[in-house]
């Protein structure tokens, strides 16, 4: 498979270590802005025979490429994915799928009608204790989720475009949680109340932290706390997570400690008795290994017909998790959520 990475800067350095590990994958072209930069990464990498250019339709004009790594900053991800459709190319785009809802179903809909392969690189649904929660949870052993709850505290200094963002955190990073909260707990979200603020000690322009409440149906609430300026104490990228279950709770600390406890039989003083249950590790079935994953299932999708995982078609509901949580930050009310057919 031929491919034209589109956007050099820091994050396709994940990508094209990923792509280096796939046998049949080579990289044909790379387009940025800055000349200079996308040459860096070629020498960075050996791509001695890329073509690099600043214009993607002149590189895809050259190249000819089976697909289209969207590595560019969001607000440039419609015109890339209608230019790589237009060259009846497959994409592969990083998160967010879009900047607005309006930008993401009209790129949901040019591949629909170019009758392309599009998916999204949602890495988290790649982690393996992602798997782990979700295959345990639909075991039922501990009954049914009722409340899902998600901390996320890190203080990053990206420099560069993300501190110039409207919206940051949750444009930018809350995407992951939140569609790791929709896969493990598969909910569909019907509605949310959030708001956004500003530390005295940010360095961000705008929106670095916010607390969200969404309704997940079924009876199921899933609630979000997150900062980019949150200097201590540093959660994992992943979150922290307590997922409360019909009988029992589970919990993860974003790395390595994940583990449950059910309801046991008889009562102590005020409380049920619990006792701790195991979650089991991966299953065979389970597809892991973030960027390399995802890259692989694209292939996959692309060679068999299969749909990917992360499709465009099922991520822009996860994005839309994001795009209610901006409408109540902004309006000060409680905002319904589309779902958008797949």
């Amino acid at each position: 498979m031929k491919v034209v990475l589109a956007g050099c800067g820091a994050m396709s350095k994940q990508w094209l270590d990923a792509a280096r590990q796939i046998d049949g994958l080579t990289i044909v072209g790379l387009v940025d802005l800055d000349a200079e930069r996308a040459q860096a990464r070629a020498r960075e990498y050996g791509l001695a025979g890329a073509v690099i250019g600043t214009s993607l339709d002149a590189v895809l004009d050259e190249t000819k490429p089976d697909a289209v790594f969207d590595v560019v900053v969001p607000a440039a991800r419609r015109d890339v994915a209608l230019s790589a459709f237009a060259h009846n190319c497959h994409l592969l785009t990083e998160k967010p799928l879009a900047d607005s809802p309006e930008n993401a179903r009209a790129i949901v809909e040019a591949a629909r009608r170019a009758g392309r392969v599009h998916a999204v690189v949602q890495n988290r649904r790649y982690v393996a204790n992602v798997r782990r929660i979700r295959r345990f949870l639909d075991s039922g052993a501990i009954g049914k989720p009722t409340s899902i709850h998600a901390d996320f505290f890190v203080a990053p200094h990206f420099g560069g475009f993300r501190e110039e963002m409207s919206h940051v955190l949750l444009l930018d990073m809350a995407i992951h949680t939140f569609d790791a909260a929709r896969y493990m707990a598969a909910g569909e979200p019907a509605s949310v109340y959030c708001q956004e603020w500003e530390p005295a000690s940010s360095w961000y322009r705008q929106g670095s932290s916010a607390s969200a409440v969404f309704d997940f149906g079924g009876g199921k609430v899933f609630t979000y706390a997150g900062s980019w300026c949150a200097d201590g104490f540093r959660t994992s990228w992943e979150g922290s997570w307590r997922i409360v279950a019909e009988r029992g709770s589970l919990l993860w600390d974003g790395f390595d400690g994940l583990k449950a406890e059910v309801v046991a039989a008889g009562r102590d003083g005020l409380f049920d008795k619990t006792q701790p249950i195991e979650v089991p590790p991966l299953d065979a079935s389970d597809r892991v290994d973030g960027h390399l994953g995802i890259i692989r299932d694209f292939m996959h999708a692309i060679e068999t017909g299969a749909e990917p995982e992360t499709r465009g078609t099922d991520n822009i509901n996860s994005l839309a998790m994001v795009f209610g949580a901006i409408e109540s930050a902004e309006t000060g009310r409680r905002v319904a959520i589309a779902r958008d057919a797949q």
